[in-house]
Order: C-alpha cells, then sequence, then structure tokens
C-alpha cells in the first residue's frame, strides 16, 4: 500500500483498486483507521485523539489532492506524495 505522507509519527496510505467511498489508511503507534475525505471515521481506532485530530486537520488542507490521487490510483496510475503537516 503507497505511502502518501508521513508526519508526526502518522503513517497516511492509500491503496490501489479501493472500494468506495474514497478513504485512506492512518497508521499510528500500532492503531489503525480509515477515515473518508470529509474526517469520518469508517472503521478502526487511531488510539491517540491528538493523532486523530492532526490527521483530521491534515485531511482537510489536502482534500482536493486526495481526490486526484484517489482517481489516479482507480485508474491505475502511480499516486502522488502529499505535503505532511508542518
Amino acid at each position: 500500500m503507497p505511502e502518501i505522507s508521513r508526519f508526526l509519527g502518522i503513517i497516511i496510505r492509500m491503496f490501489y483498486d479501493e472500494h468506495n467511498p474514497p478513504h485512506i489508511h492512518a497508521e499510528y503507534a500500532g492503531n489503525k483507521v480509515l477515515l473518508d475525505f470529509q474526517g469520518n471515521i469508517l472503521r478502526g481506532d487511531l488510539g491517540s485523539r491528538t493523532a486523530l485530530r492532526l490527521v483530521r486537520e491534515w485531511i482537510d488542507m489536502h482534500t482536493a489532492e486526495l481526490m486526484d490521487n484517489w482517481e489516479l490510483a482507480r485508474s491505475g496510475h502511480e499516486i502522488k506524495k502529499i505535503a505532511p503537516l508542518d
């Protein structure tokens, strides 16, 4: 699963050939969560409210890029890296 961003110990990934709705996989300290591009939890638990807040902030900043990556992945093209939180 391609890593699209990494910041503050949080890893963000996106699968190819993934199911709808568009979403990301986030991992922090061994905990995993699936979030849609509005920041809603689809499955899992990140284990940290702070880490979850940071991922949601990152999603808000990069929603258009995430959607572009989703379309690239669905069509079998290479996914682009997205800037981390500063």
